[in-house]
């Protein structure tokens, strides 16, 4: 089988495929239109973000028999032209839930103890106690919206520092020893934190809106890895200034470019985000660690050996 690698990753996805006999083309510089003129070269295509595999993307791959996104999200992919055609698609939620559920709970610790605050400030000369009382985790109740890989994830982590944990999600039955099963109203009547892990669908673009925000029963703070449309920041923006969200984690923004390597809209609710001494902002990296690299890389290869190992 041929394979065109389209983004870079670990070295180990090419080790291991050329050892299984797969045929491998790296291209990280082409662009949209020089990959779909070849596309229909190859058997299988490896990816992240760079290009956007729409309709005309996969109709012109004759040949497909896969995707595979070093990744959980597959929002970059027109999943239902794809099991049209009957592509297999395949993804690694497994490789980045833990680093994910810690870069979720870091990023509150330093938000509610005022740490990144307080550092500054000491290595400015300035040394202030009562301006920098912190607020504890424990005993918050905590609610998640989405008990996939990354709220389970997350919950354990949660359960540790003594917080109650519920959560909201579309499939029935799954709660376990971390967290309890709610629905959505019973979560916006208890929640104290608010944590998203959610893929991006037409369901969840700007799930957490003005209205949602209103029906929060409590004060909250909001933690947001999942990705940046699924709030609509504006409102999270106008609750921040009113005291309704208390601080927002983010790590993803509605303003990043498909790719996520970079912002491409700069306007004044940005740049309250990043002014704001209640928000914390990162590079789209709650997935971003060296153990999660080699982790999402491997697992991508096993579900390839394991689909289409005897093809080769």
């Amino acid at each position: 089988m041929k394979i065109l690698l389209l983004d870079k990753n670990h070295p180990l996805i090419t080790e291991q495929l050329l050892a299984k006999n797969f045929i491998l083309e790296e291209d990280f510089t082409s662009t949209y239109d020089e990959v779909c003129h070849k596309i229909e070269n190859y058997d299988g295509v490896i990816i992240r973000s760079r290009i956007p595999l729409d309709k005309n993307f996969l109709e012109k791959g004759k040949n497909l028999k896969f995707i595979a996104r070093v990744g959980a999200g597959m929002e970059n992919i027109d999943i239902p032209i794809a099991e049209k055609l009957g592509i297999r698609l395949i993804n690694s939620p497994e490789g980045n839930r833990d680093s994910v559920a810690e870069h979720v709970i870091g990023m509150l610790l330093i938000l509610m103890n005022r740490l990144f605050i307080a550092s500054q400030e000491v290595k400015n000369g300035i040394w202030l106690r009562e301006e920098n009382r912190g607020d504890e985790l424990l005993g918050k109740t905590v609610g998640l919206i989405g008990y996939g890989n990354m709220g389970k994830a997350t919950a354990k982590r949660f359960s540790g520092f003594g917080c109650k944990i519920i959560f909201h999600d579309i499939l029935p039955d799954l709660s376990d020893e971390y967290a309890t099963q709610v629905t959505l109203d019973e979560l916006k009547e208890e929640a104290e934190v608010l944590s998203l892990h959610i893929p991006l669908t037409d369901e969840s673009y700007y799930l957490v809106d003005g209205p949602f925000i209103s029906d929060m029963k409590k004060d909250f703070y909001f933690v947001n890895t999942a990705r940046g449309k699924n709030i609509e920041t504006k409102s999270l923006v106008e609750a921040l200034k009113a005291g309704k969200v208390k601080g927002a984690c983010l790590d993803v923004l509605e303003y990043e470019k498909s790719s996520f390597e970079n912002l491409e809209i700069e306007n004044e609710d940005l740049k309250y985000l990043l002014e704001s001494e209640k928000v914390i902002v990162t590079p789209h990296i709650a997935g971003w660690t060296h153990q999660s690299k080699e982790k999402l890389a491997q697992i991508i290869v096993d579900k390839i050996i394991a689909s289409f190992g005897s093809l080769n």
